[in-house]
């Protein structure tokens, strides 16, 4: 099988749009594209407000338009663009084909429906089976998640079970139908770092067992650390650096990756009573806030007269890493890209 043909989703340019009337419409997700391989785990990183569950949306076809519009660009998945399906097509598609997992547990669920029969109905709806069959599926369902007493907890309502158990549950649901893709936004916030760590662990070994590609969305750096092979770093609505999960990790070389590894504590660090968390200076420009130039500009250390004249495109880094900032530009000067690059690496 070429690698064309393990593509499970890719992405191409896409955009978002806010749609007011009365105004020109305005991008809040803008030429962003990625790709993630069959049996994959990508992981989409950044701030809050950055773009993530809106891209994550854009895909499943579920933005509220309006006022939010998908204007520009292509989503293929398996080689066909969703962008082009009918709303009955889609509605087939999600949740049997590609299915997400959301962040809030308590919200995504019904709260006037026993859990077991939340998870039943996607059985009815995807896969015709009747209701004995349905419950026994979900059942199983329930005690490969890791869900106790399963055959009690079918009747549960979702006020009943505690946030890891009910995120379980959103678990049980996306995995039900077997997907291809599975879109995970950010499943792990609500939870403490025990259940957190179970629920990571899950999601990891039944990616494994069934090859599912997935798309981890997530503003924590050591979730997708743990999680994915490749990594897509976003900021106010597009991507500013990707490659391998380890390159990203061990040695940013986007000034924004840099800062936000510069603001998680290190565990010796903490342990020692030592080191300074890194502030990003200054706030992450709002809708409707037009920044010219390089997004990530104003709140740059590093930034130069080009930075807020010119859009910075992705520039090709290394054969696997892209970085969308002129410092790694072929152009610019070479003395100051080098010692730019020794600054950065010191810093990490």
């Amino acid at each position: 099988m070429n690698e064309v043909n393990q593509i499970e989703l890719k992405v191409e340019n896409l955009e978002i749009s806010l749609i007011r009337k009365g105004y020109e419409p305005l991008k809040i997700v803008d030429g962003v594209s990625f790709e993630i391989k069959k049996g994959e785990i990508i992981g989409i990183v950044g701030e809050s407000g950055c773009g993530k569950t809106l891209t994550a949306l854009g895909i499943m076809r579920l933005l509220s338009d309006p006022p939010l519009r998908i204007t520009g660009g292509k989503i293929l998945f398996k080689g066909e663009n969703l962008l082009e399906k009918s709303k009955s097509r889609m509605r087939k598609i999600r949740g049997k084909e590609i299915s997400m997992i959301f962040q809030e547990p308590m919200s995504a669920l019904d709260p006037t429906m026993t859990v077991g029969n939340q998870v039943m109905e996607i059985f009815k709806i995807h896969l015709g089976l009747g209701k004995r069959h349905a419950l026994s599926r979900t059942i199983e369902l329930f005690n490969l998640v890791g869900i106790p007493d399963a055959e009690k907890r079918v009747y549960s309502y979702p006020h009943e079970l505690s946030g890891g158990m009910a995120q379980r549950v959103l678990i049980a649901m996306a995995i039900a139908c077997n997907p291809s893709l599975i879109i995970a936004d950010e499943p792990t916030t609500a939870l403490d770092a025990t259940i957190q760590a179970q629920v990571l662990d899950l999601l990891k070994r039944l990616q494994t067992d069934f090859e599912t590609s997935m798309i981890f969305i997530s503003h924590d750096l050591s979730v997708i650390a743990h999680i994915a092979s490749r990594v897509y770093v976003m900021y106010s609505g597009q991507i500013i650096e990707e490659g391998p999960t380890e390159d990203i990790f061990g040695a940013p070389i986007h000034p924004y990756t840099l800062a936000l590894m510069g603001s998680v504590p290190k565990l010796e660090d903490v342990a020692m009573g030592r080191g300074r968390l890194t502030m990003i200076p200054g706030k992450v420009s709002g809708i409707g806030e037009r920044v010219k130039g390089c997004k990530y500009a104003p709140r740059c250390e590093f930034a130069f007269d080009r930075c807020t004249e010119f859009v910075p495109p992705l520039y090709k880094y290394t054969e696997n890493r892209k970085s969308r900032c002129f410092l790694i530009a072929s152009e610019h000067n070479t003395m100051t890209q080098m010692k730019t690059e020794e600054t950065l690496k010191e810093k990490t």
